[in-house]
C-alpha cells in the first residue's frame, strides 16, 4: 500500500509553545499512523501546555464563539462570530476562523484561513491554506445509521487504494491550497500543496498531486444567452 506522508503535504507549527508538543513533529508522521494516534497526541499536548497556555493570550475570540475544553489555540489566532471550535481541534499561530463556522477534531496550520460558513471535521489543514465561504469537509461514509459510522475511509491513489485505518477522516489539505465557495470535500481526500479548487467542486475518496487546479464541469459549461427586453419602448 502506498504511504501518505504528512510532510509531503503540510508544514508543522514553528511558532508558540505548541511547537514543543508532538505537533511540532507533524511532518514525520505517516497519515494512517497519525490518525490512529491523534487523540493521544492531543491529550499529551494538553498536558504539556497546561490550562493556562491552552489558549494563547494574544488570540482574539469573539464573545459569541464557543470553544471546547480540549481545544488548543495559538498566538494571534482570530475566531469570529457564532463559530464553534470543538472536540480536539488545534488552531496554530495566525489562523483565522470566520463567521458561523464549525471546526471539529481538525488541525488548522499556521496562517490558514477559514472563511464564512465553513464546516470541517477530522481534517488536517496546511499552513496558509485558504477555504472560502461554504466549504464543507465530511468525515464519514454514508451508512445505514450515520450516528454510528462503520465503513473504513479508503482513498484512491495513483498506485491503488490507501486505507486510512479509521471510519472517521475528512481530508488532508496541503499548504497554500486555495478554494472557491460552495465546495464539498471528503470523506477521504488528500490534496497536495498549492492546489486551487474552483467553486462548485465535489471531491471524495481520492488523492490530488501538488500544484493542480480542480474544476467542476458546470463552471466551464455554463450557458449565457441574451434575454429579450419586453419592457423596452
Amino acid at each position: 500500500m502506498e504511504r501518505i506522508n504528512l510532510g509531503d503535504y503540510v508544514t508543522a507549527p514553528a511558532e508558540g509553545i505548541i511547537a514543543t508538543t508532538a505537533y511540532g513533529g507533524l511532518e514525520k508522521f505517516e497519515l494512517a499512523d497519525f490518525l490512529a494516534q491523534w487523540k493521544g497526541l492531543q491529550r499529551d499536548a494538553l498536558i504539556t501546555l497546561g490550562e493556562d497556555q491552552r489558549i494563547h493570550p494574544s488570540a482574539y475570540i469573539h464573545p459569541t464563539a464557543i470553544i471546547g475544553d480540549d481545544v488548543i489555540i495559538g498566538p494571534d489566532v482570530k475566531v469570529h462570530e457564532f463559530t464553534t471550535v470543538r472536540k480536539g481541534s488545534v488552531l496554530c499561530a495566525g489562523a483565522q476562523v470566520g463567521f458561523n463556522c464549525e471546526v471539529t477534531a481538525t488541525f488548522v496550520g499556521e496562517g490558514a484561513v477559514l472563511g464564512h460558513r465553513i464546516g470541517v471535521n477530522r481534517t488536517i489543514l496546511g499552513a496558509r491554506a485558504h477555504l472560502s465561504a461554504s466549504v464543507t469537509v465530511a468525515a464519514i461514509n454514508m451508512t445505514i445509521d450515520m450516528r454510528k459510522p462503520d465503513r473504513e475511509v479508503i482513498m484512491r491513489t495513483g498506485n491503488g487504494l490507501y486505507r486510512s485505518g479509521t471510519t472517521q477522516f475528512g481530508a488532508l489539505i496541503g499548504d497554500d491550497t486555495q478554494t472557491g465557495n460552495n465546495i464539498s470535500i471528503g470523506p477521504g481526500v488528500a490534496i497536495g500543496r498549492r492546489c486551487q479548487i474552483t467553486s462548485g467542486v465535489t471531491l471524495a475518496i481520492r488523492t490530488v498531486p501538488k500544484d493542480c487546479t480542480i474544476t467542476a464541469p458546470h463552471t466551464t459549461d455554463a450557458s449565457i444567452r441574451r434575454r429579450r427586453n419586453t419592457f423596452a419602448r
